[in-house]
């Protein structure tokens, strides 16, 4: 046999070869955490505009923040000195942290998609629900030529789709996914039934807004509650503010992780097994 012969048949062994499945290694999970963010995250699916005004309402918070950081600074090293200051202060620009990492790349985005052109993708119906893990918005399945796509998609929008298998055109912004609009083509031959609600999914979707909350509450009470009880020497009295703070920090979110772990559990229990 020839070299020509063994390469040809060394390329058509690859071109057979399956594709790997994907990974659970470290970083595949990075990668996947990228593209969350990438899209949005929890504020993917929704308008650009009300994205756009929850970053304005975000940036007046953390002006805020910044002016109680300045008022720390200036009024607590005269009464419990610079150390016990700056720990005070320190539990403010978590707030700061955490607007900017939740909502920042979603603004970015909604500002990008309210001058970029939506695009269209079609498909068949898979599945749909208008409830989902977001706050105020369902959900689609669509079989395209890539696989199947999961949308979230605006409850009122899918009262137009059927209970059948049927193709559908949606809209969807290129950035935060947003759809805009769904249509159907093809006969709507089965109405879509709309099974009752579990509270536990209602629970679901206030976590992950309350947990941000009650962290940066929690770690600014443990903080600053601390910091205005008079303790000798100063640099102590800095560190015991500080520790107390994050432990009151990390006791909500062990806590929240917890009752996350639950509802999942809860959700789990609910899909029925083949």
């Amino acid at each position: 046999m020839g070299k020509k012969q063994v390469r040809q048949m060394r390329q058509q062994v690859r071109k057979v070869q399956p594709k790997q499945g994907a990974s659970n290694a470290p970083g595949a999970t990075r990668r996947q955490r990228e593209r969350y963010v990438q899209s949005g995250g929890m504020l993917q699916g929704y308008a650009p505009d009300y994205v756009v005004r929850i970053g304005y309402v975000s940036i007046a918070i953390a002006v805020v923040c910044i002016l109680v950081i300045a008022a720390l600074v200036l009024f607590v090293p005269p009464l419990y000195g610079w150390p016990v200051a700056i720990a005070a202060a320190i539990a403010w620009v978590l707030p700061i942290a955490l607007l900017a990492s939740f909502v920042g790349p979603a603004l970015r985005l909604a500002l990008r998609d309210r001058r970029a052109e939506p695009r269209l993708v079609q498909g068949q119906l898979v599945g749909a629900s208008s409830v989902s893990t977001s706050m105020g918005l369902g959900m689609m399945m669509v079989q395209t030529r890539g696989g199947v796509e999961q949308y979230l998609v605006p409850p009122a929008r899918l009262k137009a789709v059927p209970g059948n298998q049927v193709n559908v055109v949606l809209t969807v912004t290129p950035n935060l996914k947003h759809v805009k609009s769904v249509g159907v083509m093809g006969q709507r031959m089965v109405g879509r039934v709309e099974p009752p609600v579990p509270p536990v999914m209602r629970r679901l979707q206030l976590l992950p807004v309350l947990t941000p909350v009650a962290l940066a509450l929690a770690a600014i009470i443990g903080d600053d509650a601390v910091a205005f009880i008079p303790i000798n020497p100063s640099p102590v009295h800095a560190i015991v503010a500080l520790v107390a703070g994050i432990v009151l920090g990390a006791a909500v979110y062990g806590v929240s992780y917890l009752v996350q772990r639950r509802m999942m559990e809860e959700v789990q229990a609910l899909v029925p097994k083949t």
